[in-house]
């Protein structure tokens, strides 16, 4: 892996040019450009403040424009860079068939591609904070880690399913339900302390809030956005994230880098034979 790793950054300028490919196919023959990056996140936060506000005044999350937004662009960025890696190898087979290069290359640029749209994003979240008076604290020294973490966390994933698309085709299909699944149970719209506490299923009582954030790695990481840029649903400034808690989400977004490249390279040999 240690070669692998080492080949890998040898073609870091195939990563680069592959990025930049993939952000002018992106907004090739677009009016608006890289504008729809910002256009769409803040579309979406207005349908979920006039429905969770307007509709459902029940709901009373204070700032709820930018309670929502800290936690769609994260997810915005993870949802578009799981399902574009999923087919990059599938795709690119004439590439692989005719040149060689590192075959995870054509995920991780993807994934890279998308983090780039979500930096550009970024500035929107920034202003909607000045303009709803949330308190800018230290606190947002922590926000190239959480970034960090949430690309790794990405890539790992990205490896995994754009392995198993090489070779079992319907994966893209499925993940496009899981992916809408795992949105909804991922606190983006909502605050996890509306769910409740435990739930007895089949007489086994199972902590659904603790649950939640242990087998969601992007509950956790969007947690963490929220905790520096926003704060809390009950008011409270924002705060550094609980070390022990931010601490299982870096081990976890760790451990499915690492596996998701050995199962990448692993099986990148057979790509040729089955794109």
């Amino acid at each position: 892996m240690t070669a692998r790793l080492r080949e890998l950054f040898a073609h870091r300028g195939l990563i680069e040019n592959l990025v930049l490919r993939d952000l002018k196919v992106r907004y090739k023959n677009s009016v608006l450009g890289f504008l729809w990056s910002l256009l769409n996140p803040l579309l979406l936060m207005a349908v979920f403040t006039v429905v969770f506000t307007v509709m459902l005044p029940n709901l009373s999350i204070p700032k709820f424009p930018v309670f929502v937004m800290c936690a769609l662009l994260p997810w915005n960025f993870f949802n578009t860079s799981v399902m574009s890696a999923i087919n990059s190898v599938v795709y690119n087979g004439h590439l692989i068939k005719t040149v060689y290069f590192p075959r995870e290359v054509l995920p991780i640029s993807t994934v890279l591609s998308g983090f780039v749209n979500f930096l550009l994003a970024l500035p929107v979240l920034l202003l909607l904070i000045i303009v709803f008076h949330v308190p800018i604290t230290v606190w947002m020294l922590y926000l190239p880690l959480i970034m960090i973490v949430q690309v790794a966390f990405t890539i790992g994933i990205s490896l995994i399913l754009a392995t198993l698309n090489v070779f079992y085709r319907d994966t893209s299909h499925i993940m496009e339900v899981v992916m809408q699944a795992w949105f909804f149970l991922t606190p983006i719209f909502y605050t996890v302390d509306l769910l409740p506490e435990s739930k007895t299923v089949w007489g086994i009582v199972l902590p659904v809030r603790r649950l939640i954030y242990i087998l969601n790695p992007m509950a956790s990481i969007i947690a963490s956005y929220r905790s520096i840029l926003y704060g809390f649903s009950n008011g409270s400034p924002p705060a550094a994230p609980a070390f022990d808690f931010f601490s299982r989400t870096i081990i976890t977004s760790l451990v499915c880098l690492v596996l998701g490249y050995a199962v990448f390279i692993r099986h990148s040999h057979s790509f040729g034979e089955e794109v």
